[in-house]
């Protein structure tokens, strides 16, 4: 494992920098840097799909850090939301358009955007839906993405115990990569899976870089019985799992409420840097 970096982050560099979020032809949500070649990260909002964020690049725009759909795990789409069992149904599994149905994406602000999309029960009918409000920060070396999620029950839901669901990352991870997924406990891969924690960071060699890059998650303090368990699988993709605490339910018209940071960064894990953004939110 890369040992943590001893660096204090500099005041200096939590100084945040200018983005620009705009809707491309496509109907995608780009995010760029002023005069930048390429999008920093592109949010999709088919119509007849889950939402979802691919690529995400690393900060000096250098690497992608996501992957669409890797050869171990087909329903997996870079960064996305789904619990694995609504009322009987897998919105972590699927992803078309008989579980999905988009409703539209907008830019909120330069920094700013939102998703909306309907969770469908076997017939088509709603059964819940689902809003994603996105902010970003860049701050040159690292830029932080916050997700404020919520999800409104057209009928009484069940979101029954299963050992992963919520927000979920996939790195490009391949068997002959260095790589490690190591928590705000200090635990890593194999003895993180399952462990409560408030943040877990998932490094690795990818594409296009000499040194690691970066995702950590945060999972905010105030969400429903924090700090929930962790999913960390043997490809190293993570998410807060709350239903692996056991069922847990959403009332017809209620509207449950969950609130995630990324912190997307390089170089040697960096305790301090995620720490300062945990204690800063």
């Amino acid at each position: 494992m890369i040992r943590s970096s001893l660096v204090f982050v500099a005041a200096s560099t939590l100084a945040a920098q200018s983005l620009q979020v705009a809707r491309t032809p496509k109907g995608t949500i780009e995010v760029r840097r002023a005069g930048a070649p390429q999008a920093l990260l592109v949010q999709n909002a088919p119509a007849d799909m889950r939402p979802y964020l691919h690529p995400l690049l690393a900060p000096d725009g250098n690497g992608a850090l996501t992957e669409f759909r890797p050869g171990h795990h087909l329903h997996q789409t870079g960064i996305f939301f789904g619990f694995s069992a609504v009322n009987g149904r897998s919105f972590f599994h699927n992803t078309d358009g008989s579980f999905f149905r988009g409703k539209g994406a907008r830019v909120e602000s330069k920094a700013a955007w939102s998703v909306e999309t309907d969770w469908l029960a076997a017939g088509g009918t709603v059964l819940l839906t689902e809003t994603q409000r996105w902010t970003i920060r860049d701050f040159t070396t690292h830029y932080v993405l916050d997700l404020d999620w919520s999800g409104r029950a057209a009928v009484g839901l069940t979101i029954g115990r299963y050992d992963y669901g919520g927000l979920f990352l996939r790195m490009p991870w391949r068997k002959d990569i260095a790589a490690d997924a190591v928590n705000s406990e200090g635990q890593s891969r194999k003895a993180a899976e399952g462990q409560r924690a408030r943040w877990v960071d998932v490094g690795m060699t990818v594409e296009g870089r000499s040194d690691w890059a970066h995702v950590a998650m945060l999972d905010h303090r105030d969400n429903p019985d924090h700090p929930v368990p962790w999913r960390v699988d043997g490809n190293l993709g993570i998410v807060p799992s709350r239903s692996r605490l056991g069922d847990w339910t959403i009332a017809q018209g209620e509207t449950a409420r969950a609130r995630y940071r990324l912190v997307v960064y390089t170089g040697e894990l960096n305790r301090v840097l995620i720490e300062r953004h945990w204690n800063a939110w």
